[in-house]
């Protein structure tokens, strides 16, 4: 009787003789859709379910012990951390994306199910963050992770997890456009028709698999009904300015938080501190409980004070001016409460905070211009939409993917001059202002970022330890001429040679040139050494900290054809320069093939 490994292998032999490669990929993407989904689904029904109980069970709005909530809810995912999962989910989008740059697209099958527990627990619970960035992370992981069943080569599972997220997008926000553009910017995945088609088919069968159980439900409830009018062109642009300057504010102020928890050493007390910081941000700004999509809701139809919610200023909300202060105050602490509830070690993703601070600032901005005194009165459910494509394209660095989501979930797209105004604004602001996004920093300072530069991602892609070469015989420094040429020249095919100690760090080179014209004067062979001969070389490679862009960079400049490799302070190998350059040829191929 057949067991399933050996069937699993006769459908993989069939496959090889009946599908085409292309067509075997179009078939994965539209796999991967209906998978990513299912896991949007599931996500969103969990984490809203959870929700649920509490408003019916504990009435949110009538009962101030809410905000205590969150606390419990971090703690529950500590606890599930602790002692069942071993191990962190971690920050969705950059861990796909170190994924991709340094292990070749393989991410770790707990990752398919772990945000799908934890962050239901934080979200569901009221953690400030979003649900997108998990249900990517699962997607992606499941990607993955059938990728390599199936025996994918690199290129293509990294294809497949573009299409993994881009179906988590499609389905959560009903936008296939937006989700194969996000896909593209984000990823960095090349806009051909051989990648584009498997986007492509990943969002419509994740956008039918949401309407399928979700029905035709949207997000935000709201037409577009005020178009653009040009004499309004000046006030989205102070928009794009404002939100420059917000997603700045927003980048700085995570990576100030992350680094002030980092150097707390106990997940116990990062939880405490910070289930502590979250719970009095929520008993006086209840708007930042949760993800905040009611929030955004209210705001586009024009109901402030519900989007509010009940404050210490409740008396005063006739006053527009305190409105203003209000909503002015959830921009600026939603990234407070979103930062210190994944420093606390929740799980969630930035996306969606993002909108809520973009449509919190953009009304703030359309109300101070219609209350001014100057007689101006512009759309504020308008500047409401336009303002978290802003914050989007600054925070990301993905001003067409802020652009296309905005208009497809709202219909918008009589508003594509003032979207592309003030997203183009936002961009060019943040990218003068930071050179990495909240997804890039760190992989940035690791040299593992893929970019739309084809030569820096071939240079990133490509491993050190693929170039290095170890054939070297070693000499020492007290070595005599007689037993360097005994036991060195004359065992090896090779005109250079490393000189090390006996603790194998590494001192310098000898180049076979430096010794020719003595080799053959036998009265040197004992009255002189290695260190007569040895030299330094012009540069050194550190294993540990050096890209292999800047291994290309110390080529170029020192003009040698081999650089030894330095790994714990001590000789490794030798990288040759036509060996790289040889590796660097064949990953282009295959990058750009």
């Amino acid at each position: 009787m057949p067991t399933p490994l050996n069937f699993f292998k006769r459908l993989l032999i069939w496959r090889y003789k009946h599908i085409s490669e292309k067509n075997f990929v179009f078939l994965l993407s539209l796999v991967i859709g209906l998978l990513a989904g299912l896991v949007s689904v599931f996500i969103k029904n969990i984490t809203f379910g959870i929700e649920a109980v509490f408003e019916k069970g504990i009435i949110l709005s009538q009962n101030s012990i809410y905000f205590i909530l969150p606390i419990i809810g971090l703690f529950l995912v500590y606890l599930f951390v602790k002692y069942v999962s071993k191990k962190p989910s971690g920050h969705a989008i950059p861990s796909i994306l170190y994924s991709l740059s340094k292990r070749d697209g393989i991410i770790d099958k707990k990752n398919i199910y772990l945000p799908l527990i934890t962050a239901p627990l934080t979200v569901g619970f009221g953690g400030s963050v979003g649900l997108l960035g998990p249900a990517i992370a699962s997607a992606s992981a499941i990607s993955s992770n059938l990728g390599r069943l199936l025996h994918i080569d690199r290129k293509t599972r990294s294809l497949l997890i573009g299409c993994a997220s881009a179906g988590a997008i499609a389905s959560i926000f009903k936008s296939p456009i937006a989700a194969i553009i996000f896909a593209i910017e984000v990823f960095s995945l090349d806009l051909t028709f051989a990648s584009l088609l498997p986007l492509l088919i990943a969002s419509i069968s994740s956008v039918i698999t949401s309407y399928f159980f979700l029905g035709d439900s949207v997000l935000f409830n709201f037409t577009v009904s005020e178009k653009f009018v040009i004499k309004d062109t000046m006030f989205y642009i102070i928009l794009g300015i404002g939100t420059g300057i917000a997603s700045i504010y927003f980048s700085k102020m995570y990576f100030g938080i992350t680094s002030l928890f980092n150097r707390l050493k106990s997940a116990k007390h990062k939880l405490i501190i910070g289930g502590l910081a979250i719970g009095i941000m929520l008993f006086f700004i209840p708007p930042l409980y949760g993800e905040g999509f009611g929030f955004i809701n209210d705001l586009m139809l024009g109901n402030d004070i519900k989007a509010l919610g009940n404050t210490p200023f409740d008396d005063q909300l006739d006053n527009i001016w305190i409105v203003i202060g209000l909503l002015f105050g959830i921009t600026i602490f939603k990234a407070i409460a979103m930062t210190t509830t994944f420093a606390a070690g929740g799980t969630g993703g930035i996306i969606i905070p993002t909108l809520v601070i973009g449509s919190a600032l953009g009304n703030v901005v359309g109300k101070v211009i219609n209350n001014c005194g100057l007689g101006f009165s512009v759309s504020e459910s308008n500047f409401t939409l336009i303002g978290m494509a802003g914050l989007i394209a600054g925070v990301l660095h993905a001003p067409l993917t802020a652009i296309f989501l905005i208009a497809e979930i709202t219909g918008g797209y009589e508003l594509f001059v003032p979207l592309m105004i003030t997203a183009s604004m936002s961009f060019i602001i943040n990218k003068n202002g930071l050179d990495h996004t909240i997804y890039t920093k760190e992989l940035l300072e690791k040299g593992a970022l893929l970019t739309q530069d084809k030569d820096k991602s071939v240079l990133t892609l490509m491993k050190l330890d693929s170039v290095i070469e170890q054939d070297f015989i070693q000499l020492h420094p007290e070595m005599t001429l007689g037993e360097m040429l005994k036991h060195g020249v004359s065992k090896s095919n090779r005109n250079l040679f490393p000189v090390t100690n006996s603790d194998d760090s590494f001192v310098g080179i000898i180049m076979l040139d430096n010794i020719r014209t003595v080799m053959f004067d036998q009265s040197l062979y004992q009255s002189t050494t290695v260190d007569t001969f040895m030299q330094k070389p012009p540069e050194y490679i550190n294993y540990e900290d050096d890209s292999m862009e800047n291994v290309m960079k110390k080529f170029q400049t020192s003009g040698a054809w081999n650089l030894p490799v330095i790994k714990d302070n001590k000789y490794f190998g030798f990288v040759s320069k036509s060996k790289l350059l040889t590796a660097y040829r064949r990953e282009l191929i295959n990058f750009t093939s």
